[in-house]
């Protein structure tokens, strides 16, 4: 078990919740000018009714004992939500240790979950790895995103072709809100097998490549399943609206379906059926 690495992914995140906190939002006097943004580390502990040391030893990433309820009270304290609960939780307990790696090194899809992506003729539909590496996608993903058989299967990976190929970059209205969405999702897998040294090599490599990247990252988003609308502008279709839904499909590979359903009160399905139909 790699446990400084937990830890210092445990601190980087509280310090990176605190710092998005004002004293007005934690209930707290607003007092004079801060030098920075964000609470105290002191605050935080009178919030979360801790000693400051104990909290600053925490922060600071050391190994100490943390209890299920103390924790509790600063996931309060720093006003988390329950998916950020549950990656605090998971970098601060052993449970992680021991399914760190892959029980597969090259995931692939079941024959019912190519059925069930296929059948979604007009939802463009992305089965990824708990790496976010890509393993399947259906005709209409193909068509809005990019024809991912073109790609080396080893570059497959959805986080890395955000910040590297053009047409995730032009497609996206708000690129931002779209990358963050896929990094959220990351952070709860790093959160759950941070003892797998790939997600470090992986997290070195993409900061020291894209700063875009390193900032996004810092931001400390974390969603299990996010459920976000996005506006995407197709070269093609035009503007074109969808609802993203994350299923899990539970085994060794933590398989994710990733679904973007045309949203109902736009022309999204109507787009997509008449240029999908007219190429096939």
């Amino acid at each position: 078990m790699h446990q400084p690495t937990r830890l210092q992914a445990l601190s980087a995140f509280l310090k990176a919740a605190r710092a998005r906190l004002t004293p007005e939002t934690a209930g707290l006097p607003a007092g004079l000018r801060r030098r920075t943004p964000g609470l105290r580390r002191e605050e935080v502990a009178q919030l979360a009714g801790v000693s400051s040391t104990w909290y600053t030893w925490l922060e600071q990433g050391r190994d100490i004992h943390v209890s299920a309820s103390v924790l509790d009270s600063v996931a309060a304290a720093l006003r988390l939500t329950d998916d950020e609960r549950k990656y605090i939780y998971a970098l601060a307990s052993d449970t992680g240790a021991g399914v760190a790696k892959l029980t597969a090194d090259n995931p692939r899809l079941t024959p019912s979950l190519r059925k069930i992506i296929d059948e979604l003729r007009y939802c463009p539909a992305i089965i990824s790895d708990r790496r976010c590496q890509i393993v399947g996608w259906n005709a209409a993903a193909a068509y809005v995103f990019m024809d991912f058989e073109q790609i080396p299967e080893h570059e497959r990976n959805m986080i890395k072709l955000l910040f590297t190929r053009r047409e995730f970059q032009r497609l996206a209205v708000n690129w931002e809100q779209f990358a963050g969405g896929f990094l959220a999702m990351f952070r709860s897998y790093y959160g759950q097998y941070v003892d797998d040294e790939w997600y470090e090599h992986f997290l070195r490599g993409m900061m020291d490549d894209h700063p875009d990247f390193r900032r996004l990252w810092e931001q400390a988003q974390v969603s299990y399943a996010p459920e976000v609308l996005l506006e995407f502008r197709h070269a093609k279709a035009r503007k074109m609206l969808f609802q993203l839904t994350s299923l899990q499909a539970h085994g060794g590979g933590d398989l994710r379906c990733s679904i973007y359903t045309p949203a109902p009160e736009s022309n999204t399905e109507a787009k997509l059926k008449q240029f999908m139909d007219a190429t096939s």
